[in-house]
């Protein structure tokens, strides 16, 4: 075969995969699609992915499958994520953890979320509250720096385990204020609640589906909402800016990823049904009771977030001198 027809055939089948690879792009989605969940059935992000699944199924005409991945802060399942087919028939939901926090706190991380992951919407946000039992003699934030600095009382701040969002929560607190109060980590939100409610733990830092409650039953006082506004959950609740702590953000969230190198036709419809099954007044409903609020945003908005939390995070982790064994 001469070198003129050698190049013909080259072409000519570079040009074949493109239009095999733009028809494929057409008819997506051509089989299910596999919804990795990060966490355990039963759970916050699964109650979100079940949720969604009529409305994601009735938009994008194919069953989607949910596969609940938990363990390791949610890394074994994004790291399934970020191992797939980037065709769009295996995506994720993520937390502020697995997506943003975990790079800095461990040693080793089976996948660079910056570099193996492809942003598709920001899903929801939940704050927390700092909380205090009935017979805690502060009554604000501004209490608690006052009593810390002067070493008024034992003051102790329980969260929700070590190299949770609740725990760097407690360590940006400390960082903003340098009121050095010691923090006390227990297994999830729900146990830290209950010793403040006990007085065990004068203070906590909490979600707020897991004392809403009991905050307004009148068991446990709200100091301060984590989040820039003012919660819609816990209205009467200022906010840790609102209370003095200056430039005081942070907020659990959860995120739709796909693996890198997905085409962006595909991550642009993803997000489409994404974004209006977030808008639809039942699911919206439904995450609103459990405690969140619907954050739908475009891939680009979602992977700047990922940025600044993953920047903002990683140097409160290294001032804090945190730490976790892989």
């Amino acid at each position: 075969m001469g070198r003129l027809a050698q190049l013909f055939v080259v072409a000519a089948i570079a040009q074949m995969s493109i239009i095999g690879v733009a028809q494929s792009q057409a008819n997506y989605p051509n089989r299910p699609i596999r919804l990795v969940v990060t966490f355990p059935p039963g759970g916050s992000t699964d109650t979100l992915a079940r949720a969604m699944q009529p409305h994601l199924e009735k938009s994008l005409g194919q069953p989607i499958v949910i596969d609940n991945r938990p363990g390791a802060g949610g890394d074994i399942g994004v790291d399934a994520v970020a191992k797939a087919a980037p065709d769009g028939h295996t995506i994720g939901i993520g937390a502020a953890g697995a997506l943003s926090v975990n790079i800095s706190l461990k040693d080793k991380m089976p996948y660079d979320p910056q570099k193996d992951l492809a942003p598709i919407t920001l899903l929801t946000a939940i704050p927390f509250v700092m909380v205090a039992g009935p017979g805690f003699q502060g009554k604000s934030l501004a209490d608690v720096v006052k009593m810390a600095k002067a070493g008024e009382g034992k003051l102790a701040i329980g969260h929700g385990g070590n190299g949770t969002a609740m725990h760097l929560s407690s360590e940006l607190f400390n960082h903003l204020t340098a009121a050095k109060i010691p923090l006390v980590p227990y297994k999830g939100s729900g146990p830290a609640t209950q010793d403040v409610v006990a007085g065990h733990i004068p203070l906590a830092i909490v979600d707020v589906p897991s004392s809403q409650a009991m905050i307004k039953e009148g068991k446990i006082r709200v100091l301060g909402v984590t989040s820039l506004k003012r919660d819609s959950h816990l209205p009467d609740a200022p906010t840790f800016i609102e209370g003095g702590i200056k430039d005081y953000e942070s907020i659990g969230w959860f995120g739709l990823i796909a693996p890198a190198g997905t085409p962006p036709d595909i991550i642009k419809k993803l997000n489409e049904a994404f974004v209006a099954a977030m808008n639809d007044p039942v699911v919206k409903e439904r995450i609103y009771q459990g405690g969140a609020e619907a954050r739908p945003t475009t891939p680009q908005e979602f992977g700047a977030f990922i940025k600044s939390e993953t920047d903002k995070w990683g140097a409160i982790i290294k001032a804090a001198g945190v730490k976790l064994s892989n």
